[in-house]
């Protein structure tokens, strides 16, 4: 069962890609991060007293600095989406994990110096260079001219979102509740949006375009709580490594919605990507056993 609630936390993720796809030439990222964090601050509000957890926080520094690396990081990735082909930018978000992996190494690096204890890591390194042999092999023969500030912006995303999930998993183990987390990510993301708004402008209304920003929040707020109850009661590294049925589902989308092709070197980088990101997390939960739950 928990295999099934993150099979349908991805397929949420993916279909909130659609409707951005779809509502992002009619607003700015900025606009559409403001209302999908209003429409999830909202949603968590209710949740949250329903449940009976307090919104104050002895953490209000850890907070700020996850909020701050996961808005960066969701603006970024609602650009890719609406400049580049969906199945492209849904992976490059989902690099987060080999972000990761190459902050532990660097970590072991800084502290510990090049060496044996690098040396046991080479399966990590290796796990780190594939991904990023992915990239190159996903991006060099797919973009157009107009969107090579598209796929930086998407790598950005990726390694802000690895930020952020450390950050999650600090928080999970100072005893934060996941519903309080995310709120507070959501109040950012509202503050972010209008200051971002401000300066990019505000796009008018109009409908039905602006029936694409309710399942927007709604989707993103489902993903997240099937994703958290895959992870807390499901074994990590099954939960963790189906995440990544979110890039299938968005190449179908792709396919099916956008007219999307890459040729056969892009879909072979997408699986190299998807196949090193396995086993980078596999390899961090072996020497972090307590991984974080990602979420968008």
């Amino acid at each position: 069962m928990q295999a099934l609630w993150m099979l349908l936390g991805a397929f949420f993720f993916a279909s909130m890609a659609v409707c951005i796809k779809f509502a992002s030439p009619h607003f700015n990222s900025f606009e559409i991060v403001a209302y999908r964090g209003l429409i999830g601050m909202v949603l968590l509000l209710g949740l949250t007293r329903a449940r009976g957890i307090s919104l104050r926080t002895r953490y209000p520094m850890m907070h700020a600095w996850r909020s701050l690396v996961g808005t960066i990081a969701l603006t970024s990735w609602f650009y890719a989406i609406a400049h580049l082909p969906l199945a492209t930018a849904v992976t490059l978000n989902y690099m987060s994990s080999v972000w990761i992996a190459a902050f532990l190494l660097g970590g072991t690096i800084i502290t510990q110096g090049f060496g044996m204890p690098v040396r046991r890591q080479s399966p990590l390194f290796l796990a780190v260079i594939a991904g990023f042999i992915g990239v190159a092999m996903m991006l060099r023969p797919t973009l157009g001219p107009d969107q090579f500030l598209g796929a930086l912006v998407g790598l950005f995303s990726g390694l802000f979102s690895a930020l952020a999930y450390l950050q999650v998993a600090a928080l999970a183990r100072a005893g934060e509740p996941e519903s309080r987390t995310v709120f507070y990510f959501s109040v950012a993301s509202v503050i972010a949006g209008l200051l971002g708004t401000a300066v990019a402008g505000i796009s008018p209304l109009t409908w039905p375009a602006a029936l694409w920003l309710l399942p927007i929040g709604l989707l993103a707020v489902f993903g997240q709580l099937c994703m958290t109850r895959a992870y807390t009661r499901g074994s990590t590294m099954v939960v963790a490594n189906l995440q990544y049925s979110g890039i299938v589902f968005g190449g179908i989308y792709g396919l099916t919605l956008f007219g999307d092709r890459l040729p056969l070197i892009g879909w072979l980088g997408m699986a190299l990507i998807i196949v090193s990101g396995i086993a980078a997390t596999a390899l961090r939960e072996r020497a972090v056993p307590n991984a974080p739950a990602e979420e968008h």
